[in-house]
């Protein structure tokens, strides 16, 4: 892979000021195009692309932790208030099921990045770490320790997440005929109650308090989840998410994901791109496989089964999900459970098998 034609415009030379307005300016065409092409989720999808592509031509503007930290805040609020008895009753009903599947998904995780280790494919234990679905962070800062290269690990992580991504809204799109009318005419600005966004600012800033235990990956959007199904659940207070507010929190998610391709982790993952890709592509499949079981044996619709399998992160899915006519409930109850098996257990059974490929 020649990366020498992205020195073609780099945009380095110009202010950061500047390179933000390009950014907007990319992000708003690309979400116009994406829009226009009636797939679900353009919202996360088109700033997700305008960061690649910024990227590719030596961007050098990032994002400061603190906005992905809000914006997971902010999503965890809005599948808190999705939550309804509902759903909380069919978690203790087949909480089984649902950690099962979150277990089975893991398991397959770990299996095929070994696979692929131990078939020299990559290098060292970094298709393990590179596959584990959720918690990016946490896996690629513990990548190094145990011989996998933390750039490529981060470049697996975060094309996992965008390949996930592309597909689950291609799936939804022309699988669940999504109807051209979806995510048209929105009102942008429309009133809110003023008390109820006051309370959705707090659970926002409450959630934030998660950074206080750095090693907890995911702690804010599994805090905000909490807080809100609480205050929801618990009928205390409505919780309102303007929809601007819920559009700048699947911007910064997307530019997020976007603005860490970055040239030397693109060169970094030159080489294995083409691995990479049929990596990410058979663990797709395997959670497909998952889905055909959901569907066959429990009846649930294809399209919740899939999104509900799908390998990448919660927040996404959240998003396309929350875009399509699907069991909202069951995709992210099972999300949900996914999230919570792999932060509890992930790190330390991928700690574990990597060791063990290494000793070999």
């Amino acid at each position: 892979m020649n990366l020498q034609i992205l020195n073609v415009l780099p945009l380095a030379r110009f202010s950061k000021f500047t390179q933000w307005i390009f950014l907007g300016m990319i992000t708003y065409l690309v979400y116009r195009v994406i829009d226009w092409m009636h797939l679900p989720a353009a919202l996360l999808l088109g700033p997700m692309i305008a960061g690649i592509l910024m990227m590719s031509f030596d961007s050098s503007i990032r994002l400061p932790k603190m906005t992905m930290s809000i914006s997971q805040a902010i999503i965890g609020c809005m599948v808190g208030n999705s939550l309804t008895p509902e759903i909380v009753a069919m978690f203790l009903d087949q909480w089984f099921i649902f950690l099962g599947f979150g277990l089975m998904t893991l398991l397959l995780s770990i299996l095929l990045g070994w696979s692929i280790g131990q078939l020299g494919i990559l290098k060292g234990t970094t298709a393990i770490w590179g596959l584990l679905p959720g918690a990016a962070s946490t896996m690629v800062s513990l990548a190094e320790e145990f011989g996998a290269d933390p750039r490529l690990v981060a470049f697996m992580q975060y094309l996992r997440v965008f390949i996930v991504t592309i597909a689950a809204a291609l799936v939804a799109r022309f699988w669940g005929h999504v109807p051209f009318t979806l995510d048209h005419h929105v009102s942008w600005f429309e009133p809110f109650h003023w008390n109820a966004f006051a309370v959705t600012l707090t659970i926002v800033a409450l959630s934030l308090t998660a950074m206080l235990v750095p090693k907890f990956s995911g702690g804010i959007i599994i805090l905000a989840i909490g807080i809100a199904a609480m205050v929801h659940l618990g009928g205390f207070s409505k919780i309102e998410i303007p929809y601007w507010l819920s559009a700048l929190a699947f911007a910064m998610v997307g530019w997020s994901v976007g603005l860490r391709f970055t040239k030397e982790v693109l060169r970094a993952a030159a080489q294995a791109l083409p691995q990479a890709v049929i990596s990410i592509l058979i663990l797709i499949l395997f959670c497909g496989g998952l889905a055909v079981i959901l569907t066959s044996y429990l009846g649930i619709d294809p399209l919740s089964a899939y999104l509900a399998t799908s390998p990448g992160g919660m927040d996404s899915v959240a998003i396309i999900a929350a875009s399509t006519k699907v069991d909202l409930a069951f995709v992210l109850t099972l999300q949900l459970a996914r999230f919570l098996v792999t932060l509890v257990i992930g790190p330390g059974l991928s700690k574990k098998i990597a060791s063990i490929s290494r000793k070999r």
